[in-house]
């Protein structure tokens, strides 16, 4: 896929990127076209629509111009061809998937991922007898070894992953996977396109959950799919059959809270990088995990790949389960809460906010410790998180 040109910046380009140049009102708003369908003055314009000579929208499912204008902005912001919106991110990945694995396919996943993804591949793919083979986010070789030449489709990856932020040399997976015919997959949500342009480095998709810093507000559910316009179409044309799409008024949310996306990745970038430092030299913490700290592992890569690297910090504390709770529960800023990426910071102890349907022994195989922390920081004043964390760190 050639790449679009840069014509602005991000901040620019968020704000009039997909909009200015499709006005068909003298709103500056793009309005909410609330409807389920869209009406034809006559067989013959409905029969130019259907032979692809009139483009426009016909009915709910397959298009509006509301999340249009969603799906053109994205496209400037990660230098995509198309996009294909979705009700959430995981419908966005499913969709995906379903969309481009036939049955009896190999698909490589990473060990560090969102749980519900590989719930999804564990549990739904291999009804379709598709097989899987996780590998170790950083280790190329691992990923050329895992390549079975005529079945594996796709490399499937987040970048920052899930909870443990590893980075992913997209240009090296790229090599590896291109030269077996093997397509990217890569989850940009941590990232964003502010922070991270995957397309630009190779990757053949990017997807998002859109509910997550692209909103930015914590009031919408959302996802997305990018990539060159031939790769996208079947994944919006399993979207029309599948029928996962947003409604209107949450596009008008994301398309909202996207023109502040820059601003606000600004702020994230600055506060978790401040905490993430702050939290490293604290003697009650054990480790923290976070790309921008010279201790991460995938320090060097995020460095040469990144722009920034965003506000979620992982942390474990030096204490058991009860202690974790104990911080949570005194922390006064952060919500306990799932989710990442709004303007609010919230924490989480993962062993009880996505893993507490499974044993010790299951939690510890799967790299989630009981004492672990995430914190996803919002933008409110650095020197306020600082403060309500050391009082809540007494707690533990």
């Amino acid at each position: 896929m050639s790449k679009r040109p840069d014509p602005a910046g991000d901040s620019t380009r968020a704000v009039h990127g997909g909009e200015r140049a499709h006005r068909s009102t003298d709103a500056v708003t793009t309005p909410i076209y609330q409807t389920s369908t869209f009406w034809f003055p006559d067989s013959a314009t409905l029969a130019a629509y259907q032979e692809g000579r009139l483009p426009r929208e016909e009915y709910g499912r397959y298009g509006n111009p509301t999340w249009e204008a969603v799906e053109r902005k994205l496209c400037e912001l990660e230098n995509a061809e198309a996009a294909v919106l979705a009700a959430s991110g995981m419908c966005a990945a499913t969709t995906l998937f379903l969309a481009l694995l036939p049955k009896g396919a190999h698909l490589i996943v990473t060990s560090d991922c969102y749980r519900r993804t590989r719930q999804f591949i564990e549990q739904y793919l291999t009804k379709l007898d598709v097989e899987t083979t996780v590998i170790d986010p950083s280790d190329t070789k691992q990923l050329a070894d895992a390549i079975r030449p005529g079945r594996t489709r796709l490399f499937f990856t987040e970048s920052p992953t899930n909870p443990y932020l590893r980075v992913i040399d997209v240009p090296e997976a790229v090599k590896v996977c291109h030269a077996q015919g093997v397509e990217v997959v890569v989850d940009s949500t941590f990232a964003t396109p502010v922070n991270h342009r995957a397309l630009d480095d190779g990757a053949d998709y990017v997807i998002h959950s859109a509910t997550k810093y692209l909103g930015g507000h914590n009031d919408l559910l959302a996802g997305v799919v990018l990539g060159s316009a031939e790769r996208v179409k079947p994944v919006r044309d399993a979207m029309g059959v599948l029928g996962g799409v947003i409604d209107a008024h949450a596009a008008y949310l994301l398309l909202r809270g996207i023109k502040t996306l820059s601003v606000r990745m600004q702020r994230h970038n600055e506060n978790g990088l401040h905490l993430a430092t702050w939290l490293e030299a604290h003697p009650r913490v054990r480790q923290v995990w976070y790309p921008g700290l010279e201790s991460h592992p995938d320090h060097t890569t995020a460095l040469r790949s990144m722009k920034g690297f965003g506000g979620v910090v992982t942390f474990e504390l030096d204490c058991d389960l009860q202690g974790a709770f104990r911080f949570t529960d005194a922390c006064r800023i952060p919500y306990i809460a799932p989710s990442l990426g709004g303007v609010e910071s919230l924490v989480e102890v993962p062993a009880l906010m996505s893993f507490w349907d499974r044993t010790p022994e299951e939690r510890a195989a799967l790299g989630i410790r009981d004492s672990l922390i995430r914190l996803s920081v919002g933008i409110e004043d650095a020197d306020d998180l600082i403060a309500d964390l050391a009082q809540a760190l007494e707690r533990i």
